[in-house]
């Protein structure tokens, strides 16, 4: 029976979100289509989180197991990954759209040459072929093109943050663990860890309330972050904000961000671009601040504020 093998990507704070969001997609397309869902594990020193990964309903663990691996290095993870694919042929593997899961899967991708779909915000399974259907936003967000690779390879997909929900676990360990030694020589390495500081940070598209800055801001977040702090709120941006270099990439909400599944979301002076109310479809309440009473925004918003945002703001928090 095919695999779909979902990457896990483990560090010393855990495991990323977003793997475990993708492999929530995985075990539901693996069940609709007869197939497996399994994860694979690259690394040295991760039985702990190999084991609570025994606790989803996954076919088997791939535990890909090496001293070199003990830090992540682009040519060794994909040398072992693709030393795996050769060993076990899945039909498909999923990765997180993360800075390395990126990375390892477009290395992977040339090194087999399967087709890659990035960066996708939905999948499927098409019945008739069983090709893997991934949804990519395209031309800023103002189009969605359903893409697939072609027939009778690997295929390959890395998916967004905050698009789906983690699975369920059980409280019986079920899946089985295959340890994987790959052929590795020190010579492969071609990363030397000088040092590394790990800061933590909040995961956004998780985010229970969110203040969000457009470009009516001007690159001031001032009133943005007090408004935040009253309620108890994190800070996000949109993609212009980003680009300017008024917030890092990872408070970027939109179709090349994250998407938000919040209970509450304030917007502030944004105009409601396709590609930014994308990342907000999933909100349950939604508040718009702007001053052009025919933003675009107020066709996404349950609750539209025509006005000043520098006036209105001060003056709520005023009042919190």
């Amino acid at each position: 029976m095919q695999e779909i093998w979902v990457y896990v990507e483990c560090w010393e704070g855990g495991i990323e979100d977003v793997s475990l969001e993708v492999m929530g997609k995985a075990i539901g397309l693996a069940a609709e289509n007869g197939m497996k869902c399994s994860a694979v594990v690259v690394g040295y020193g991760l039985e702990e989180y190999v084991e609570k990964l025994r606790r989803y309903e996954l076919y088997r663990i791939y535990y890909v197991v090496d001293e070199l691996l003990k830090t992540y290095d682009p040519s060794t993870f994909s040398k072992s990954l693709h030393q795996l694919v050769t060993a076990y042929q899945p039909a498909a593997i999923l990765f997180g759209a993360t800075y390395n899961g990126t990375d390892v899967a477009a290395r992977l991708a040339v090194r087999t040459g399967a087709g890659m779909i990035a960066h996708v915000i939905a999948l499927n399974i098409e019945k008739e072929t069983g090709m893997l259907v991934g949804d990519v936003p395209g031309f800023g967000g103002k189009i969605v093109a359903a893409c697939k690779c072609r027939p009778g390879a690997l295929q390959i997909a890395t998916v967004r943050h905050g698009i789906f929900n983690p699975p369920e676990k059980d409280e019986v360990p079920k899946a089985e663990v295959i340890h994987f030694t790959p052929q590795l020589q020190k010579t492969d390495t071609r990363t030397v860890l000088v040092d590394r500081k790990v800061e933590p940070r909040k995961e956004i598209s998780r985010a229970d309330r969110v203040v969000i800055a457009g470009m009516g801001t001007g690159g001031d977040l001032t009133p943005i972050r007090k408004l935040a702090e009253k309620i108890g709120a994190e800070v996000a941006v949109t993609r212009p904000l980003a680009d300017m270099g008024a917030a890092p990439r990872d408070m970027q909400i939109g179709s090349t961000g994250y998407s938000l599944k919040s209970r509450l979301a304030i917007v502030a002076g944004a105009s409601g671009a396709t590609h930014f109310v994308s990342g907000i479809r999933d909100v349950k309440t939604v508040i718009s601040i702007n001053t052009d009473k025919d933003a675009p925004i107020f066709q996404f918003s349950d609750y539209c504020v025509e006005g000043d945002l520098f006036k209105i703001i001060p003056k709520l928090v005023e009042k919190l």
